[in-house]
């Protein structure tokens, strides 16, 4: 008879949620892209202290054992204390991010970045400016959402800073000088083409360590096997097109809003709205941009264990027999 109960208590027992897991299916693009909205919101950027605070209370209590029943609050609600909490707080420190490097504050700092980059193309000083700024805005966000584990070292983040820096500029002034012999439009399209030769340079100069010593493989469970250069090689080029994909949609569509604007002379008694216009134009298109963006590929990518170098096969099938498939973090 009190078996019976056991089981029935057990049956009636709350379920356990793994809090440490998105919410949405990550195996599909929907799934991705929902966890990806929530985690880019930028309406966490206005979020209190107080409210930082609490949501990262109920976040501990829950890691401990108090259940939401216990605190008080709904399933729903944990969850929702819980993104709150991961839009601010480092995952591996537990620290308060800076705010302006948090992927919270990605598109209202983009925004501003990119449509002042798109209005103030034509002149060299102004080039060279907005690309500093843009680069300067990229070192932050990368050393704020910096692994704690095994963190960037200071002097790889000062070369990603430099190469990525010196790589816009020399782009967008080489292309300026090409654009003036073309149409209006082509001018307007070259940060862009800046933007995307920075993050051929900034992205893998960043993980320059997981290109020379692989990136960590693990299994299904999370057991560490071993690290592979070829899947790090994937990983950093797979983020490098979703990162120039993400920028894509504003800086296309705006340089065609303006051509037009300017061909029909629209704004010729209201020259000062055209950097308005455009910083709108890309809030618009950033905020679906770039958590649909970050979903294109899933974060946990599995790999055929064939499919790596014949150095990391061996030494996987020799402790882990039978293994097939393993998995990596492709990173942001």
């Amino acid at each position: 008879m009190s078996g019976r109960k056991e089981v029935a208590a057990q049956d009636n027992a709350p379920k356990k949620i793994d809090i440490d897991k998105p919410y949405w299916d990550q195996s599909t693009y929907r799934g991705r892209a929902l966890h990806f909205l929530t985690v880019t919101n930028p309406l966490n950027v206005f979020a209190t202290a107080q409210q930082l605070e609490h949501a990262r209370d109920v976040v501990a209590k829950y890691r401990k054992g108090e259940t939401p029943e216990k605190q008080g609050i709904t399933e729903n609600k944990l969850w929702k204390c819980k993104y709150l909490y991961d839009s601010a707080f480092h995952p591996d420190t537990g620290e308060k991010m800076l705010l302006i490097g948090r992927m919270s504050a990605q598109v209202p700092m983009n925004m501003m970045i990119t449509g002042c980059m798109m209005t103030f193309y034509k002149s060299t000083p102004a080039v060279i400016f907005w690309q500093w700024i843009n680069q300067s805005f990229n070192a932050i966000v990368n050393y704020t959402n910096r692994s704690g584990s095994s963190p960037i070292p200071t002097e790889t983040l000062a070369q990603s800073y430099v190469g990525a820096t010196g790589g816009a500029v020399i782009t967008a002034l080489t292309l300026n000088r090409l654009a003036k012999r073309g149409p209006p439009l082509a001018g307007r399209l070259v940060p862009l083409a800046a933007v995307a030769a920075a993050n051929c340079v900034n992205i893998p100069l960043m993980r320059i360590t997981e290109l020379q010593k692989g990136i960590e493989l693990q299994t299904e469970d999370g057991t560490k096997v071993g690290h592979s250069k070829r899947a790090a090689k994937q990983a950093i080029t797979t983020v490098t097109l979703s990162r120039i994909l993400m920028a894509s949609p504003s800086m296309i569509l705006a340089p065609i809003v303006m051509n037009y604007l300017d061909r029909k002379k629209l704004l010729r008694k209201a020259k000062w709205a055209a950097g308005p216009i455009q910083v709108l134009i890309c809030g618009v298109c950033l905020t679906f941009a770039t958590p649909l963006c970050c979903a294109l590929f899933a974060q946990r990518v599995p790999i055929s264990v064939n499919q790596l170098e014949l150095g990391v096969q061996a030494k996987i099938h020799s402790h882990h027999s039978g293994l097939e498939t393993v998995y990596y973090n492709k990173g942001l």
